[in-house]
C-alpha cells in the first residue's frame, strides 16, 4: 500500500454526497478514508498510475473534494470517481475541467454542455484505463428530479453517441421516512411483493443510519446506506462475503477507523423466484 495517510484536527469528513458529517468519536490521528481505496488498489495489484491519479485530482481540486466508490461483482472489482459541484451553472467542478485534468492518465472524447444544470458526474475507473488499454468512453451525469416529493436524482450516460437516461435516485430520512421508503422498495418493475419480504433487501441491521436512498435502474434496483458506523459496515462486507482481506482490513484497524461514517450500496433484482444480489459497494473521499 502507499503510505498510509493519517488525519489531523484540519481534516473534514463528507459523506458519498459530499455532504459534511461530524466524526463519531475524536479522530485526530486516525486513518483517512482513502487508506480503503489504497488497500483495494493493493489487493487487486491495480497500476500504479491509479495512485499518481488520486494525486493528480487532489492538486487540482483540493483534498476531501472527490467520492471514490469500490465496486465489487462476483470476482471483478471496479471504481468510481464522483465529482460534486451543487452551484449548478454557476460551477467551478465541471465535467471540461475535470476530463483536462485526467487526460495524461485517461484519454476521453466525450463532451458535455456546460449550459446544463448537472451538479455532480461520474467516471469508471478500472485498471484497463488506468493502465491505458482504452479510452474513457462514458460519463455519467446527474441531474435534480425537481418533480419529486423527496431529494431525488436523474442520471444520464454521455457518450460519443449522445446521451441515455440510466437511473432515478430517491432518499429517505429513516427516522422521518421509513414507511415512505418501505413503500418505494415494492414500486418496482424488478420485484415481486409476493416472493419477497421488505427485510431481505432494508436490511434491518442497516436501518439505524443517516440516509437511505432508493435508486430505480434499467435493469435493476439499489438500495444506499449512508451514514453507518464500523459494526454495521464489517457486516455488510462479511454478509456481501467480500475478500477476507478487507474484512480483516477493517478488524485489525477498527480503532483507526471508528470515527468514520460509511455508506454502502447493494443493486439487486429478482431472477425467476429469488432475489439476487448483482453487485455492491462501498465510498469513501480523498
Amino acid at each position: 500500500m502507499n503510505q498510509l495517510e493519517y488525519t489531523t484536527h484540519q481534516d473534514v469528513f463528507s459523506s458519498y454526497c459530499l455532504y459534511r458529517y461530524e466524526p463519531l468519536v475524536p479522530f485526530e490521528n486516525k486513518y483517512r478514508s482513502v487508506n480503503l481505496l489504497y488497500h483495494s488498489f493493493d489487493l487487486c495489484q491495480v497500476n500504479e498510475r491509479a495512485f499518481e491519479l488520486v494525486q493528480a485530482l487532489r492538486k487540482a481540486i483540493g483534498m476531501s473534494c472527490t467520492v471514490w466508490g469500490a465496486k465489487h461483482s462476483g470476482d471483478r472489482v471496479s471504481w468510481e470517481f464522483y465529482f460534486y459541484d451543487y452551484r449548478r451553472e454557476e460551477r467551478e467542478i465541471s465535467i471540461s475541467r475535470i476530463l483536462e485534468v485526467i487526460k495524461p492518465f485517461i484519454p476521453c472524447e466525450v463532451r458535455a454542455n456546460g449550459n446544463q444544470p448537472y451538479f455532480m458526474f461520474s467516471i469508471d475507473i478500472d485498471d484497463d484505463l488506468i493502465s491505458g488499454s482504452r479510452d474513457l468512453e462514458t460519463i455519467h451525469m446527474y441531474i435534480g428530479n425537481t418533480a419529486s416529493t423527496f431529494s431525488s436524482g436523474i442520471s444520464y450516460s454521455l457518450t460519443s453517441k449522445g446521451t441515455t437516461l440510466e437511473n432515478f435516485y430517491f432518499f429517505f430520512d429513516p427516522k422521518e421516512h421509513m414507511n415512505d421508503m418501505l413503500n418505494k422498495v415494492f414500486c418496482s418493475a424488478h420485484i415481486d411483493p409476493t416472493l419477497v419480504t421488505v427485510d431481505e433487501i432494508v436490511w434491518p441491521e442497516l436501518r439505524k443510519c443517516r440516509t437511505i436512498c432508493l435508486a430505480n435502474k434499467q435493469r435493476n434496483d439499489c438500495i444506499y446506506f449512508s451514514g453507518i458506523d464500523i459494526d454495521q459496515f464489517i457486516f455488510f462486507l462479511r454478509r456481501m462475503n467480500y475478500p477476507g482481506e478487507i474484512i480483516s482490513f477493517m478488524e485489525r484497524n477498527k480503532s483507526k477507523l471508528d470515527h468514520l461514517q460509511y455508506d454502502v450500496g447493494l443493486d439487486y433484482r429478482m431472477e425467476g423466484k429469488n432475489l439476487v444480489f448483482l453487485k455492491s459497494g462501498y465510498y469513501g473521499v480523498f
